[in-house]
């Protein structure tokens, strides 16, 4: 990962002042680079050690960057791993404009490469994160989002870049198109257990811990699973709440929603759901290499589970 850095910090070179300080303000606080560190493990546990690794690493860093400026501007979020959000900083015209120049910088370095296939990966997920981001929001209050309509968005918001990470070591590693598929089914179930963990934590979580306001899915007006479940096994009284409270997109009533997620039980389903993907992540490594990169990423997808922030 020093070496990613090291990669990051040279490609955000700009004759433009603000785009430096913008990308850097938002990088370099901190978060947890998963996506890096499973093309870096993946990678590993392929047996590749080649340089491109680190480059491909700082690739996706960008690309996942650029969506969190992107995403916060969307949501008009003020807070992200506990400090104000780059739009709240430097205001959403230059959060915008960066958020391009960090796609435009990942597209210049996978051209780098000069391997097709990489460039199609990256190319095929930023477009369906693209979608899932415009789906996202054409779901906005809608109180009547099934389970399935959510997994959809999140699979192609969240877990595709994990997926793409996950196949881009197997594409460095020559490995072949079955064990890319193999990568590419790990790094969805775990991108999908992540994004149900972290939509769980925003009505069970500790806001300090996590670094942002607990409540802004419901402020946003975003029906996620734990909703999802609330909504089939509450009450009629119960129900009526949670469609108010989705449809106006307001935490007025935060504390009461919690409650109601809570009497239904909706967090245990959710964490079971999230248990799923992380089976189904481990069962994707069950013909990988025995190493300690294996291992890992089998920690990895178990660790999903504990996750309080």
């Amino acid at each position: 990962m020093r070496e990613v850095d090291k990669v990051v910090a040279a490609r955000l070179d700009s004759s433009v002042a603000l785009v430096g300080n913008v990308a850097r303000y938002i990088i370099l606080a901190g978060g947890k680079r998963l996506r890096p560190a499973l093309l870096l493990l993946m990678s590993g546990a392929l047996g590749y050690a080649g340089a491109q690794r680190f480059n491909l690493a700082a690739v996706v860093e960008f690309i996942h960057t650029a969506t969190l400026l992107h995403d916060d501007v969307v949501d008009a979020s003020t807070l992200r791993r506990g400090r104000a959000t780059a739009n709240e900083h430097f205001g959403n015209p230059a959060s915008v404009l960066v958020g391009d120049f960090l796609y435009s910088r990942a597209f210049q370095m996978m051209v780098e490469t000069g391997d097709m296939r990489v460039m199609q990966i990256l190319a095929d997920a930023t477009n369906v994160i693209a979608e899932g981001e415009v789906q996202q929001l054409v779901n906005t209050h809608d109180a009547a989002l099934s389970e399935r309509g959510y997994l959809e968005v999140i699979r192609s918001k969240t877990a595709k870049l994990f997926e793409a990470s996950a196949r881009l070591a197997a594409v460095l590693a020559g490995s072949g198109t079955e064990v890319e598929g193999q990568c590419a089914a790990y790094g969805q179930a775990l991108g999908t257990a992540f994004q149900v963990i972290d939509d769980a934590l925003d009505y069970d979580g500790d806001a300090h811990e996590m670094g942002k306001n607990l409540g802004d899915d419901l402020r946003e007006g975003k029906m996620t699973l734990p909703l999802i479940i609330a909504m089939q096994r509450g009450t009629e009284a119960q129900k009526a709440l949670l469609r108010r409270a989705i449809e106006a997109g307001s935490t007025e009533d935060l504390g009461a929603v919690v409650e109601v997620v809570r009497r239904t039980d909706a967090m245990s389903a959710t964490r079971a759901a999230a248990a799923t993907q992380a089976r189904l992540a481990m069962d994707a490594l069950a013909a990988f290499p025995a190493n300690s990169y294996t291992q890992a990423l089998l920690q990895l997808a178990a660790s999903l589970l504990e996750r309080r922030a």
